[in-house]
Parts: structure tokens; sequence; C-alpha cells
């Protein structure tokens, strides 16, 4: 291998490592992406229960039916939500 070819070549990898420092997502960064993601799960999920609890209370007697079947669709929601936020920005 001559000089020439060496130096380009760490050159090259000095570059390559310079761009993945920059391109790195610092511990703040992922904090808020993670926070986001529990957001955009939980609400339709306490959303879900909450309606769901005033509905069955709305009802006369004991009754959890509108507050499972709410709760069920909050996580579906939520889960939907999260792959398409960490599909688009991932």
């Amino acid at each position: 291998m001559n000089d020439e070819k060496w130096r380009k070549e760490v050159r090259r990898d000095a570059a390559r490592l310079r761009a993945a420092e920059r391109e790195r997502r610092s511990l703040l960064a992922q904090s808020v992406y993670l926070g986001t993601l529990s957001a955009i799960f939980l609400v339709p999920l306490i959303g879900g229960a909450y309606l769901g609890r005033w509905l069955d209370g709305l009802s006369e007697g004991y009754s959890v039916r509108w507050t499972i079947n709410l709760i069920i669709l909050g996580l579906a929601v939520g889960a939907v939500n999260v792959y398409v936020f960490v599909r688009k920005y991932w």
C-alpha cells in the first residue's frame, strides 16, 4: 500500500467519524423522543378509560362495559400512533 493511498483512507475514515459524531442524538433528544412516545400512547388509553367510566356512570346499576371497550380501543389507537410516529421520525 503506498503512502498516498493510506493518507486518503485515513482522511476518509476521519471524515466519517466526524460526521457520525455530529449526527449522534444527545441524551436530551432521546429523552424528548421517549416522552413523546409515552404521551402519544397514553393519552388515547387514559382518554378511553375516562370516557368509558363516564358513560358507564350514566347507566343504571354496575357496568364496566364501556370502560373495558374504550380502554381496548385506546390501546389500539395508541399503538397505531406509536407505530406511525416511529416510522416517520426514526
